[in-house]
């Protein structure tokens, strides 16, 4: 038996009453029959034993390495993405007591299945810390598939997450794989989760609670095996007293939390951090420093870090481009914040009015 092999459909005809489709293959064109393929149309990806007709027993071979593709593809995509947008940092960096008990709490979840919601303000590494339980996890060796709810426009996040049939919405020229199917078998990490819609929030759940998806403009069930990781830099307690997210969708997600600490409690890791952003960014500078400048540790160790070891990772980035190789110095006046003047609201004639009478 031949391997089915993918092609794409350019042309459809029939012939002595079987369908028959032109399939382009990419550096070759054949005939093969779609005798069992009924809902195949022009531009549609198939898979087909080159020239003769499919059986009905091949049909499904051709199904489940139609999705094993699919799913591979999808993975290598992500693989791309992951090289071509450098993490904070490639490793998680320091040794205080505050960092050690995180680490010591993605140890002891990573072996498990169960849904990690990481909490930490902007710039603290969550995203490392899901990393760090997938790398320590069973799954491993399958796929980390990274979301930001943020950044996804409300009206495409489900077809991103779930997927979607062809013709479900205007634009929607063929069947596209979510997210989820994606990460089938490995994990699947929603940054900012607290930015989620409320109805997508709805969805979420049922996924959680049945562990199967469906796509937009599909109605048959697809089960999925993902563990999901999630982070927030927001107060979800506070969002749901607000109305803002679904209590029994935090409850769902907090089966085990992780708080990721702050930099400024964790400032014995600092001099650790410095020496690994100074050797990083020096390599790809092309300069070599040995020292750094008591001055500048100090003031480093003293600020605050509102944005956290991203902060510090941008502010040491600067510092190896401006300074010359030797000795590494940080200019104070790169921490003083410039305050914003904000003008007062201009009122409109008739509010003005009606405020002086």
């Amino acid at each position: 038996m031949c391997l089915p092999i993918r092609g794409k459909i350019i042309e459809l005809h029939d012939s002595a009453g079987i369908r028959m489709a032109k399939v382009d293959f990419g550096d070759v064109t054949r005939q093969a029959s779609l005798e069992y393929l009924p809902e195949a149309d022009t531009g549609d990806y198939v898979m087909v034993h080159v020239g003769i007709a499919i059986s009905k027993a091949d049909e499904a071979e051709a199904v489940q390495i139609y999705k094993y593709l699919d799913q591979l593809h999808e993975e290598n995509l992500a693989l791309k993405e992951e090289i071509d947008h450098a993490l904070m940092f490639e490793d998680i960096v320091g040794s205080s007591e505050a960092l050690s008990k995180v680490l010591h709490q993605v140890a002891k979840v990573a072996a498990s299945d169960s849904t990690v919601l990481i909490l930490g303000e902007t710039g603290t590494g969550k995203e490392l810390i899901a990393r760090a339980i997938h790398k320590r996890s069973k799954r491993a060796d399958r796929a980390f598939i990274g979301v930001n709810c943020a950044a996804i426009p409300p009206s495409l996040i489900a077809s991103e997450l779930f997927g979607h049939e062809k013709g479900a919405f205007t634009g929607a020229t063929q069947r596209r794989m979510g997210r989820f199917e994606a990460a089938n078998g490995g994990t699947i990490f929603l940054d900012e989760i607290g930015d989620l819609p409320p109805e997508i929030q709805i969805v979420l759940l049922r996924v959680l609670q049945e562990r199967e998806i469906e796509r937009i403009g599909g109605n048959k069930p697809i089960p999925v095996d993902v563990r999901v990781l999630a982070a927030t830099h927001r107060d979800l307690n506070t969002l749901v007293a607000e109305g803002q997210f679904r209590e029994d969708l935090l409850y769902r997600l907090s089966v085990v939390p992780i708080e990721v600490p702050p930099l400024r409690k964790r400032v014995a890791d600092i001099p650790l951090l410095l020496e690994y952003f100074i050797d990083r960014f020096g390599k790809r500078a092309g300069k070599k420093f040995r020292t750094i400048d008591k001055k500048s540790l100090k003031v480093l160790q003293a600020y605050g870090w509102p944005g956290n070891v991203r902060e510090l990772q941008n502010v040491i980035e600067r510092a190896v481009i401006l300074n010359d190789p030797g000795t590494l110095s940080v200019d104070e006046t790169w921490f003083k914040r410039k305050t914003l003047q904000v003008a007062a609201p201009k009122l409109p004639l008739n509010g003005a009015l009606l405020r002086q009478e």
